[in-house]
């Protein structure tokens, strides 16, 4: 017992003093640096969005909460209804930004897809806008909220937020 003791306060001494002693480099003497490196920071996953009351009305208007409804007249597919100019439109935002994401048509099925380009589209062009000016350009496009056909449409989004 007395040797581990013993062994073990010679190893704190030698460890606590070998730093403490000086030592002088010649000029000519290369020092080797070890550099850490720099700390690459942590980046955050996606912020998941909820759904808003708005958007749950739109799908249940749009598509009566179907994710596999599809209007073959306008090419309007899933839970929104999504025609394939607006999937255009969103890569567009996507790329404006520098955002490497890009959606592909057959993303219109899939509900979270979808709703990454209604929230991609909505952040974009309508960041402060009312539910009813939202809801009335999905349905009519960039000046839907001026149109007397969208009027409607909002009718019905709007009973459905009640």
């Amino acid at each position: 017992m007395k040797i581990i003791l013993n062994k073990t306060i010679l190893l704190c001494v030698t460890v606590f003093l070998i730093p403490l002693t000086p030592r002088l480099f010649h000029p000519n003497e290369v020092i080797k640096v070890f550099h850490l490196k720099p700390i690459e920071p942590i980046t955050p996953k996606e912020v998941q969005r909820v759904p808003q009351d708005i958007v749950m009305s739109m799908i249940q208007v749009e598509s009566n909460g179907n994710d596999s409804a599809y209007n073959k007249s306008e090419e309007a597919a899933g839970c929104l209804q999504i025609r394939p100019i607006m999937v255009r439109e969103v890569n567009r935002i996507l790329r404006k930004n520098g955002d490497i994401r890009r959606f592909k048509l057959k993303d219109r099925w899939d509900r979270e897809k979808s709703l990454q380009m209604f929230w991609v589209w909505r952040d974009y062009h309508h960041p402060n806008s009312t539910d009813e000016v939202i809801a009335r350009n999905w349905n009519g496009g960039p000046n839907g909220y001026k149109k007397k056909s969208t009027e409607k449409y909002w009718e019905k989004v709007s009973s459905c937020l009640e």
